[in-house]
């Protein structure tokens, strides 16, 4: 876990899900599981690259219903199978910076079993500035990622049946 959490530079959320860390993992790490759940609906993942190692890329793109074209590019700084993922969208594959960046912020997902078959899931998001956590606050942060977070466990839940 994030042993430094700033409250002013940092965003968390906290879920429990039905879902196993294996399924869990499974559907942060296949992009034909990951594009069902990604983004609340009525967006859409139309479009996901992943290539799961330190200085490989995590690519999506979103498309919204009045036509929003969202690419969303980054890099994976860790990988430690079924348990923590981390990426930031301040650089693209290869640790190359990115140039005009749309919200900078680095990501840790924490995958941990809760000894009943289900997931401590925790997500954070890292900002380098104030202004930066309130642009990502102010998008919805909590509700979207929180949406997000109950749609992946459906549809992992899925997946084991």
């Amino acid at each position: 876990m994030i042993e430094d959490f700033n409250p002013k530079l940092d965003l968390k959320l906290e879920r429990k899900l039905k879902a196993s860390p294996e399924l869990v993992w499974k559907c942060w790490t296949t992009p034909e599981h990951l594009m069902p759940w990604f983004c609340p609906q009525p967006w859409k993942t139309t479009e996901c690259r992943i290539d799961l190692r330190p200085g490989g890329e995590f690519f999506t793109r979103m498309e919204g219903p009045n036509g929003e074209n969202n690419p969303n590019s980054g890099c994976y700084l860790e990988v430690e199978p079924t348990r923590k993922l981390v990426w930031t969208s301040s650089l693209l594959p290869a640790y190359r910076p990115v140039k005009d960046g749309f919200l900078p912020f680095t990501a840790f997902l924490f995958i941990e079993p809760d000894g009943k078959g289900g997931t401590d899931y925790t997500a954070f998001a890292r900002h380098g500035d104030p202004d930066s956590l309130k642009q990502h606050e102010d998008m919805g942060f909590h509700d979207g990622w929180g949406t997000v977070a109950g749609q992946l466990d459906a549809y992992a839940q899925k997946l084991k049946a």
